[in-house]
């Protein structure tokens, strides 16, 4: 990838639109059911008419400007003209909370908001807008809500001509300021360069070999490096298409459209993939699905086309481990799921699972250029050719974050194998004392837990003779508690997980009971972030003040109904 074209995602951007001008490059389903493509060359024009109106604005260079809004098109088209008129992009979660979106604002001295497509109902925004400060601009992309103080996007375009000469920013320019979901404390504001963004996108490209024939499905949030990486800057660099999701009700039929040639999902939407299938096949089809007969073939074939993943060559996921029984599900159908580690610091680039060499609840081998190693205390330490420039306005914390001799400090607990894939065991800071006084790491234990119809689990017990574990069921699960015979089964069901389970541990991490929780741990309510990981303080300040009552019933397996546990 040489030549003058090639320094950024810019760059990039500009040969694709001359190159391939009538290409689709975005296609996008709208909630009345139209279902839009935009061309590069459309693309290029509506960001180079919002780069000029913003260039007319005669803002401070390198001014700090949000995008607020779902996954869409114009989230694509509004990055783009920030950079096209060289300013630096400040994505928000659209579930993000009024306090913490009022902190981002302030804190990078926001300028001019993007509002992008956003409902008022499952997101954040009625909150949200309360918070924009006065003397920033609101944007009114399509999709958004009314907003009667906001510039129409549609009058931009229409009353502004292409900038021609774009802005080229150099490599070492700060490109965006990605705010972490951190689960406590105030969100750190990570800084990421043209360069390390495009040193991801390069490197990327080698390992997924990217053509401008791929297809992906953007669906995970665009204001999180998981997808602004794989989603964004895998596209703009390699030239392919973007489908985008709609809602969750379009998911599936959004998925069928894209027919994704390269897909990266969470733990959660696997396991909802494997359990929607396993319900529709009988024992006999289940079985068929380890053979290697023509029947069998068009089985495999059959439901990967249901899944709509029939065309997906590589298969990412990521965040938590797998079962590993659910991993083998998907191997068995030919799909190998590649189990990556990264995280914003790195923009999503340090381990990769290599094909024919993925070891279930490892992560994978260092990339091209990364360096690892295990501190004493456990502790994940790493180098990259994508790490961030520093915590924005947070020297002393950028300083804290790096060893003496230039390694991040990761804050996750790992292992590494003998071919140096690396196990993620935890957080540095998630262990927890019990009343023994002996320390217990969660992850590890979470990971053990392991049953079709659980979705989510924490380990928890600080201050506890014994640690425990809260449960989350799926859907169909919590629906099925209806029936008595159905819920004996489960309970019989967990009773003999915990006892397995317990088998491997060492006495003080053996779990005293299991709790069925009643409650979803959704993004909306702050169980999870939005990358589907549990927010453990969250979940610890819910729940622990009901531990006492629960440990006292001396039962293995408790049903919580809410306020009130039941046992059974």
């Amino acid at each position: 990838m040489s030549g003058t074209n090639s320094g950024t995602l810019v760059h990039r951007f500009l040969h694709w639109e001359s190159t391939q001008p009538d290409a689709v490059y975005l296609t996008e389903p709208t909630p009345d059911g139209r279902v839009v493509d935009y061309t590069w060359k459309e693309v290029g024009d509506a960001a180079r008419r919002t780069a000029a109106w913003l260039s007319s604005l005669n803002l401070p260079p390198r001014s700090a400007i949000s995008i607020v809004g779902k996954n869409s098109a114009h989230w694509l088209v509004a990055d783009l003209a920030i950079w096209m008129s060289g300013h630096v992009s400040v994505p928000v979660y659209p579930t993000i909370s009024a306090n913490t979106a009022r902190y981002i604002f302030e804190h990078c001295d926001v300028r001019l908001v993007f509002v992008g497509k956003l409902d008022g109902k499952t997101d954040g925004w009625n909150e949200i807008h309360k918070v924009i400060p006065d003397q920033a601009r609101l944007v009114a992309l399509p999709m958004s809500p009314a907003t009667p103080q906001a510039v129409q996007w549609d009058a931009i375009v229409s009353e502004h001509e292409p900038l021609h000469d774009v802005h080229l920013p150099d490599a070492d320019d700060l490109a965006t300021i990605i705010y972490t979901s951190g689960s406590t404390g105030e969100p750190k504001g990570v800084m990421h360069s043209f360069g390390t963004i495009f040193a991801y996108a390069e490197q990327a490209g080698i390992f997924c070999d990217f053509t401008p024939a791929d297809r992906v499905l953007s669906y995970l949030p665009l204001a999180h490096t998981a997808e602004r990486s794989f989603v964004e800057s895998n596209s703009l660099c390699h030239g392919f298409r973007v489908f985008f999701n709609d809602s969750l009700a379009t998911f599936i039929q959004d998925l069928h459209r894209a027919r994704p040639t390269v897909f990266i999902s969470m733990p959660r939407l696997w396991t909802k993939f494997y359990q929607g299938a396993c319900s529709k096949l009988s024992a006999s089809q289940l079985a068929l699905l380890h053979e290697a007969t023509p029947e069998a073939e068009a089985l495999k074939k059959q439901i990967l086309t249901m899944l709509g993943l029939d065309a997906t060559r590589i298969a990412f996921t990521g965040s938590a481990p797998l079962p590993e029984e659910i991993t083998n599900w998907y191997r068995a159908l030919g799909l190998e799921l590649l189990d990556v580690y990264g995280m914003t610091e790195n923009f999503s680039y340090s381990h990769y699972s290599r094909p024919g060499l993925v070891r279930p609840g490892y992560s994978g081998q260092a990339m091209p250029g990364v360096a690892c190693r295990i501190a004493e205390n456990g502790e994940i330490l790493l180098k990259a050719p994508t790490m961030m420039l520093g915590y924005y306005r947070q020297p002393e914390l950028s300083a804290q974050s790096m060893s003496e001799d230039g390694f991040f400090k990761t804050g996750d607990r790992g292992e590494l194998d003998e071919i140096g894939r690396l196990k993620i065991t935890g957080r540095v800071k998630e262990m927890f004392k019990t009343s023994k006084g002996k320390y217990v790491v969660p992850v590890p234990i979470e990971n053990k837990l392991s049953h079709p119809q659980v979705e989510a689990v924490c380990v928890t017990g600080p201050g506890f003779a014994q640690p425990f574990a809260l449960l989350m069921l799926s859907a169909a699960a919590q629906s099925g508690l209806r029936d008595g015979a159905a819920r004996e089964a489960l309970r019989a069901q967990l009773q003999e997980m915990v006892e397995s389970v317990n088998a491997t541990l060492e006495d003080h991490e053996k779990l005293d009971f299991v709790v069925v929780v009643d409650d979803v741990w959704t993004t909306d309510n702050g169980f999870l972030t939005p990358t589907m990981k549990i927010k453990r303080a969250a979940i610890e300040d819910h729940y622990l003040p009901a531990a006492s009552a629960w440990a006292e019933q001396g039962q293995p397996v408790i049903f919580d109904a809410g306020s009130r546990a039941t046992v059974i």
